[in-house]
């Protein structure tokens, strides 16, 4: 942890620096609360020690002006007023716990154990957090198909180690739902698993958020922010669509990949970070590194272990149960119930090329399971599902214009990754997009 101590004897700075110090932390010091914002602007602390009395200051005063902030990091507070109401005052104005002066080693020894273990328990309630907001239903990481098989054998041997991974195939096909299996199954899956999409942001947004920023950076930056490589230290770091990346920022990741150094946007220090890489991408990256939009030295950097998932019309053997497992997940969720597949409608599950692969089949499921009634699910619930024999709509057809159009919509969706993306491929903006697929009962 970096800890940052604020007291105006400069006897307890040092002492308590060196505790700090020779138990594994980084002590930061500070004699004014002057001093102390300009290190909590400059640094990434992750609790505080204040003193309860600072010459001319009141250490709480200075504890309620973090509050107002919004700080949320820990403050333990120096006290050499014994009394419970000093204390009582201190922990109600949010302060993780006080430490009665004078005080010897072993005392901040034993907190910031505490502490440490407080910060870390809190980071996984954060991360279980932002699962349960992304929640998904979880795809099957079991096959009947060998080559699959074989992919899942690999991905998991892998993930024991520290290697960097580059997971291949098309969109839709699960790869990212694999990169948090495998940190899951790393020895990392304490620690958080922090992802970043690539073509999401323009070039200087995207370096922001992957690297952070200074104060004064650019414009518009009015405060430091620290990036996703510092939010996934200790864990795993996943680049999606990392074929996408800008070649100006390429160099830089290959640095972290190396050396695992990087700086911040608008500053020269050189910060280190612990984190495990794990890229995907649906882009031929051997042909990109040919046509020179990606380095050779990054995509071998990256390649260390590379898994490929195919599309879902290659896995027939694993159609049904897939599809089960989205039936189940939504049926839970609509509050269903046991409901099943008819026989016809496993069968036009099976016929139908998937072009939107996973991604597809999880929106005709779910759309199959608000729209139909009844413990079953037959073929001509699956309106996206089958080809010419379940009444999938086509051109020429004899059926209005609205449904072709809805019918195209919700194709596209299925096969892009994100709205934006779909919206470009209709030719119209994200709001006329969102506000259809509301029409349409999809928003």
């Amino acid at each position: 942890m970096n800890l940052l101590i604020i007291d105006d004897e400069k006897n307890v700075l040092m002492t308590t620096g060196v505790t700090v110090d020779t138990a594994g932390h980084k002590a930061f010091t500070a004699e004014t609360t002057k001093q102390a914002d300009r290190i909590l602007e400059e640094e990434d602390i992750h609790a505080i020690l204040l003193d309860r009395m600072l010459r001319n200051e009141d250490g709480l005063d200075y504890l309620d002006r973090l509050n107002e902030r919004g700080s949320k990091r820990p403050v333990i507070i120096f006290t050499a007023h014994s009394s419970i109401e000093s204390a009582v005052e201190a922990m109600r104005k949010g302060a993780y716990t006080y430490i009665e002066k004078p005080f010897i080693p072993e005392q901040i020894r034993h907190t910031l154990k505490q502490l440490e273990e407080k910060i870390q328990i809190d980071r996984k309630v954060e991360n279980l957090e932002q699962q349960l907001q992304r929640e998904h239903p979880s795809i099957l990481l079991e096959s009947k198909d060998p080559a699959m098989q074989k992919t899942y054998e690999i991905a998991f041997k892998a993930a024991r180690s520290d290697a960097s991974m580059l997971l291949l195939g098309p969109s839709g096909t699960g790869k990212s739902v694999l990169a948090q299996q495998i940190h899951a199954a790393s020895h990392r899956h304490e620690g958080p698993f922090v992802s970043i999409s690539c073509p999401s942001l323009s070039r200087e947004l995207l370096e922001s958020e992957l690297f952070g920023h200074a104060k004064g950076a650019f414009t518009g930056a009015v405060r430091e922010a620290w990036g996703k490589v510092r939010a996934a230290d200790g864990g795993t770091l996943f680049l999606d669509e990392v074929g996408d990346l800008p070649a100006a920022i390429q160099p830089k990741l290959l640095r972290l990949l190396q050396e695992r150094q990087y700086e911040r946007v608008g500053e020269t220090r050189t910060r280190s970070a612990d984190v495990r890489i794990i890229a995907a991408t649906n882009r031929d990256m051997e042909a990109e590194v040919e046509a020179k939009r990606f380095r050779e030295d990054l995509y071998y950097r990256l390649n260390v272990i590379s898994i490929t998932m195919p599309p879902l019309v290659e896995r027939q053997a694993d159609i049904e149960s897939l599809a089960q497992n989205f039936l189940d997940f939504f049926a839970r969720e609509q509050n269903r119930g046991q409901i099943r597949f008819t026989r016809k409608a496993l069968d036009s599950l099976v016929r139908h090329a998937w072009p939107g692969n996973l991604r597809e089949m999880r929106n005709v499921v779910e759309r199959a399971i608000i729209l139909s009634e009844g413990p079953e699910i037959d073929a001509v619930d699956l309106s996206m599902v089958g080809g010419k024999d379940n009444g999938s709509l086509r051109p020429g057809q004899p059926v209005s214009l609205g449904d072709i159009e809805e019918e195209h919509i919700r194709r596209v969706i299925a096969r892009c990754d994100n709205l934006e993306e779909a919206a470009g491929v209709l030719g119209i903006d994200t709001a006329t997009l969102y506000r259809k697929r509301k029409r349409m009962g999809l928003a």
